[in-house]
C-alpha cells in the first residue's frame, strides 16, 4: 500500500499533471484514502505494542490493577480493528464520499413524524460516535411533535459507504404515546441516502431548469438566520425534485449547498436507473422495493430490531435507536460482498 502511495505521489510531480483536473482529483483522492488506511493500520500496530508492554510490566510488577487496564485497551483495540475490517468491505465507486441522508415520515400524522425524528437522532448519534461531521442541512418541524422532513450531511471518509445500508423504509411498532387509548401502533419512515458528489463527477444542470426561491428559516439558528430570507429552495423543473437548505448564514451559502444537494439527487437517480437497467438485462429483480420495510424496530410486545435483507437482529432496541447500528451495517456490507464474490464467505 505504501508503494502505491509513493507511485501516485510521483505522478503529482509529472509535467502537466494539473492540466487534467478530473484525473488529478482522482489521484489526490486515492492518495488521501490510502494514507488514511495506512495511518489506521499504524495506529493499530502501536496500540498492539502498547498492550504487550502493559502485560509485561504488569507481570513484572505484579500489579493487581493491570488486568483491568489491559482489558480496557484490548477493548479499544478490538473496536478500532472492527472499524478497519468494515472498511475493507467498502469497494463501491462512491463509498469513500460524504453522504446526504434524507428522512420523510409516512402516513400516520404525529406518530409517524415522531418516528422520523427518532431516526434523525439515531443517525446523528451514530455519526458523532464515529467522529463524522454531522450537519442538519434542512428540517421541517411536525405540527405537534417530530419532523415532517430533514436532510443531514455526513462529512468524512466512507460516510456514504457505511450509510448506504440505511436506504429504504423503516418500520416502528410500539405503544403510541399520542394515542389516548394506549394502543399498539405501527409507523413508517423512509430514509434516502445519496453520495455527495465531488469535483471528479460532472452533473450539468441548466440554470433555466432551476426555480430558485428564498424564504425565512424556521427553528433554532441564532438571531441572523431567523430575521432574513436567507433559506434557499430549489425546484428542478424537468424532474420535480425539490431541495432546500436553511442552516447556513447567507443566501449564497444556502444556495450553493442546495445546488450540491440537487446534483447529488440527480446523480443518484441516474445511477439507480443504470443499476435497474443492468438488473433487467440480467433478468434479476430487486429484493427490496419502496413501500416494503427493510428493517423493523419493535418495542412491544417484545423488543427486537430485525433487518429483513440480512436477517440480522438485535434485541436491545433502545441501544439501536441511540445510534448502535454498526451490527446492521456490518451484516449488510458482508452480505453485499458475498453477493459480488458469488460465495458465502463469513466475516
Amino acid at each position: 500500500m505504501s508503494n502505491r502511495v509513493e507511485e501516485l505521489e510521483n505522478k503529482t510531480t509529472e509535467p502537466g499533471f494539473w492540466n487534467d483536473t478530473s484525473r488529478s482529483q482522482e489521484i489526490l483522492k486515492e492518495i488521501k484514502l490510502l494514507k488514511d488506511k495506512l495511518a489506521k493500520i499504524q495506529r493499530l500496530s502501536d496500540l498492539y505494542e502498547e498492550i504487550e508492554l502493559m502485560i509485561v510490566l504488569g507481570n513484572e510488577e505484579n500489579d493487581p490493577d493491570a488486568p483491568e487496564a489491559v482489558g480496557a485497551e484490548v477493548e479499544k483495540f478490538n473496536a478500532e480493528l472492527e472499524v478497519l475490517r468494515l472498511e475493507t468491505l467498502l469497494t463501491g465507486e462512491y463509498d469513500a464520499n460524504n453522504a446526504i441522508l434524507t428522512i420523510h415520515p409516512g402516513a400516520g400524522g404525529t406518530e409517524a413524524q415522531d418516528w422520523a425524528e427518532m431516526l434523525m437522532r439515531m443517525y446523528m448519534r451514530w455519526g458523532e460516535a464515529h467522529e463524522y461531521d454531522v450537519k442538519v442541512l434542512d428540517i421541517l418541524d411536525g405540527d405537534e411533535a417530530g419532523i415532517k422532513s430533514c436532510s443531514l450531511q455526513f462529512t468524512g471518509i466512507n460516510a456514504y459507504g457505511f450509510l448506504k445500508s440505511e436506504h429504504g423504509v423503516h418500520r416502528l411498532v410500539r405503544f403510541s404515546p399520542y394515542n389516548a387509548a394506549g394502543k399498539r401502533q405501527t409507523s413508517f419512515s423512509s430514509v434516502e441516502v445519496m453520495p455527495e458528489i465531488d469535483d471528479t463527477i460532472k452533473i450539468d444542470i441548466r440554470p433555466e431548469d432551476m426555480d430558485i426561491s428564498y424564504f425565512r428559516a424556521s427553528g433554532a439558528g441564532g438571531q441572523h438566520i431567523n430575521k432574513t430570507d436567507s433559506a434557499c429552495r430549489i425546484v428542478h423543473k424537468p424532474t420535480g425534485i425539490m431541495v432546500s437548505c436553511q442552516t447556513e448564514r447567507s443566501q449564497t451559502q444556502n444556495r450553493e449547498t442546495a445546488i450540491k444537494m440537487l446534483m447529488s439527487k440527480l446523480f443518484d437517480i441516474k445511477r439507480r436507473e443504470n443499476e435497474e437497467l443492468t438488473n433487467e438485462l440480467k433478468g434479476e429483480q430487486s429484493d427490496i422495493a419502496f413501500g416494503n420495510a427493510i428493517r423493523s424496530y419493535v418495542f412491544c410486545p417484545y423488543t427486537l430490531v430485525k433487518d429483513r435483507r440480512t436477517n440480522y437482529e438485535d434485541p436491545n432496541v433502545q441501544k439501536v435507536v441511540d445510534g448502535g447500528i454498526d451490527g446492521f451495517i456490518n451484516a449488510y456490507l458482508a452480505d453485499e460482498f458475498n453477493k459480488r464474490a458469488g460465495g458465502s464467505r463469513q466475516f
